[in-house]
């Protein structure tokens, strides 16, 4: 790492845990980027996917609006859903403008740094792909399930998950961030369906066994109903090794305080419960173990505090 620049970190991942991640990391001095899932077919997104052929939009949104310092009013707007009226209800103005941005530029990754410019991001934001990408699943009794949001719904158990069109062609600026990185940060978020679709892509898998980075994973707090349900952390952990190979993965983060039992009720209504850490498996898959107090205390469901696994992070550089 040469000490005229900032440390590189690189943050890969989708659904609503990685802009928790980003909203605090954005406040530190390094050279932030954020590598983000296109493969989300739901609501306005899968709308717009099948209108106008383009990768999903929705995740990457999400992803602007957490590292944008706009105006707040800004940012509200960039994520407000229209509610009522005829083609408008359901689409969030920030994908509308994702897609409009596309067909001015001719090509999503120029339409996303336009945005990005315009809502004075910090970082930079890289789709895993630049392709209108669909996500499967091969389920433990066998049968296939397409589409993301399809996937959790079915209950059956998930084998492992793959996209197609193939061969995926990854967006080749991601790919040289995770080889350039000085860290590489995985999750949190849905583990088949927001994270597995970065990691699978084509060179991603080359790009984290040619890294000099630590990769480290951030360790969902509560388990997903459909997709994760009764999963330890170390299976988390297998689970990425059964799609990429064993070894790539270096550190774990986990949350090392009591769940209140009033959230663990609020979850098992949503059949959810907090994550157990079998730290005896972690260590036998060679992982080093960072624990903390990561919770956001004063949130009513059980989130990642922003600035707290921020802080944590940074101090592994």
């Amino acid at each position: 790492m040469n000490e005229d620049k900032q440390p590189r970190v690189v943050v890969v991942g989708g659904g609503t845990g990685m802009p928790v991640l980003l909203r605090g990391l954005k406040n530190l001095p390094i050279d932030l980027i954020a590598i983000v899932t296109v493969a989300d077919d739901g609501g306005s997104t899968g709308r717009l996917r099948d209108e106008m052929a383009i990768p999903a939009p929705g995740d990457i949104r999400n992803v602007i609006a957490a590292l944008s310092d706009a105006e707040p009013m800004l940012v509200e707007l960039f994520q407000h859903r229209f509610e009522v009226g005829n083609g408008l209800s359901g689409h969030s103005l920030g994908n509308l403008l994702l897609a409009a941005m596309t067909s001015v530029t001719g090509d999503f990754y120029d339409g996303i740094k336009e945005i990005s410019r315009v809502l004075n991001v910090k970082g930079t934001i890289y789709p895993i792909s630049t392709e209108n990408l669909s996500l499967h699943a091969k389920m433990k009794d066998g049968s296939i399930v397409s589409g993301e949001s399809n996937i959790p719904l079915s209950n059956k158990g998930i084998d492992h998950v793959f996209i197609s069109p193939e061969p995926v062609k990854p967006f080749s600026h991601a790919v040289q961030a995770i080889v350039e990185a000085d860290l590489v940060v995985i999750g949190p978020g849905s583990l088949y369906t927001s994270i597995m679709p970065n990691l699978i892509v084509p060179s991603v898998q080359e790009a984290l066994e040619q890294t000099k980075a630590k990769i480290v994973y951030v360790c969902n707090l509560m388990t997903q109903a459909g997709e994760t349900t009764g999963y330890t952390a170390s299976d988390h952990v297998e689970a990425i090794n059964r799609h990429i190979g064993k070894g790539i993965v270096d550190a774990i983060v986990v949350h090392n305080e009591p769940i209140k039992d009033t959230i663990k009720e609020k979850y098992a209504e949503e059949n959810a419960e907090p994550v157990i850490y079998d730290t005896d498996k972690l260590l036998a898959f060679g992982l080093e173990i960072i624990e903390g107090d990561i919770v956001n205390k004063e949130h009513p469901a059980l989130r990642h505090d922003t600035d707290k696994i921020a802080k944590l992070l940074y101090s592994l550089l």
